[in-house]
């Protein structure tokens, strides 16, 4: 059923910002409390996910899931279960722990190779020792710009997508600010305690994002569907999770920190797509882990979208090293 007032304050605070508020009201037609039956069976055909969390310091996190295809299943339109023994389990990670602390979850669930994306944002409770069940309070489709478009192209077995290797830290050393610069995707957690978790996926040519010194990143806002998730989170929470994924090696990057939205910022190389919007996320710490075996990844294109900018012409999918600054 659709939700009659889908915004906090926050989003319609940064609508009438930038003058949009007419767009995100027509836009917010499509979220509902339920998912779109269409979207049931896309769920369990995938074999990873993003999932947002919070800890009790309400930091937000982002994590990277991956599972066997059906290791996710929505029973209903308004139910989707999570089998653990399916999924591939990274014992670093916060997931794990803020789940048992606080039931709230952001999801999005993203097929890279035909660039489909469905958000839900719902609570959890765990039904056993490996089964966790979703309650979705809020669920839509997204539309395609800006992703990449990848696929597997190998098999692939649980055992291989074990972390094994762990590092965290505050400060982002040169192999992070090398990957950082030239990747393509990442994908971003945010929260409005009263309104829940999102999560969201962030992409671009390589080098849309950029390291300004070794605590601070700084991304570009291009124009998306005028709902302004993310951004009226920040306005209300300036908490933010970003996760970027090595897709050469299988390495996950998870940063948590303060976002700053910038308004209005000089543009000559059109970094932004013509919005003159940036937000700066202050880091205030990083964890950094490897999979036993990454899956052999196939890039296909980038996405048509994507803002052509003076400073954005590296090739993607290069790797950093294991190390700290």
């Amino acid at each position: 059923m659709r939700i009659e007032a889908p915004y906090h304050e926050g989003e319609i605070l940064v609508q009438k910002r930038v003058g949009e508020f007419e767009e995100g009201r027509r836009n917010g037609a499509a979220i509902s409390d339920s998912i779109v039956k269409g979207a049931l069976r896309f769920i369990p055909q995938q074999s990873m996910v993003v999932l947002g969390s919070v800890d009790d310091d309400r930091n937000v996190w982002t994590s990277i899931v991956f599972g066997q295809p059906g290791f996710m299943e929505a029973r209903d339109e308004r139910t989707v279960i999570f089998d653990q023994a399916r999924m591939a389990h990274n014992p670093h990670d916060p997931l794990w722990g803020n789940v048992e602390l606080d039931p709230r979850l952001g999801m999005l669930v993203i097929e890279l190779a035909t660039r489909r994306r469905l958000r839900i944002n719902g609570h959890v409770t765990r039904l056993g020792r490996d089964q966790l069940r979703l309650d979705v309070d809020e669920a839509y489709p997204n539309c395609p710009k800006y992703i990449q478009r990848r696929r597997i192209v190998d098999g692939w077995k649980l055992a291989d997508m074990a972390s094994t290797e762990f590092r965290r830290g505050s400060v982002l050393s040169s192999a992070h600010e090398s990957f950082i610069n030239s990747a393509d995707t990442f994908f971003v957690a945010s929260m409005n305690p009263q309104a829940g978790i999102d999560a969201s996926h962030r992409g671009g040519r390589p080098g849309f994002v950029r390291v300004l010194n070794d605590t601070t990143l700084r991304i570009p806002d291009f124009r998306g569907n005028s709902m302004f998730n993310t951004l009226g989170n920040f306005a209300v929470h300036p908490h933010a999770g970003l996760a970027f994924f090595d897709f050469k090696h299988g390495r996950t990057l998870q940063l948590i920190g303060r976002p700053e939205i910038q308004w209005e910022l000089d543009d000559p190389d059109n970094e932004t797509g013509g919005t003159r919007r940036y937000w700066d996320l202050h880091v205030e710490a990083w964890i950094q882990t490897d999979l036993a075996r990454s899956p052999r990844w196939e890039f296909l294109d980038y996405s048509p979208h994507n803002p052509k900018s003076e400073t954005s012409d590296v090739r993607s999918d290069t790797s950093f090293a294991l190390g700290a600054k």
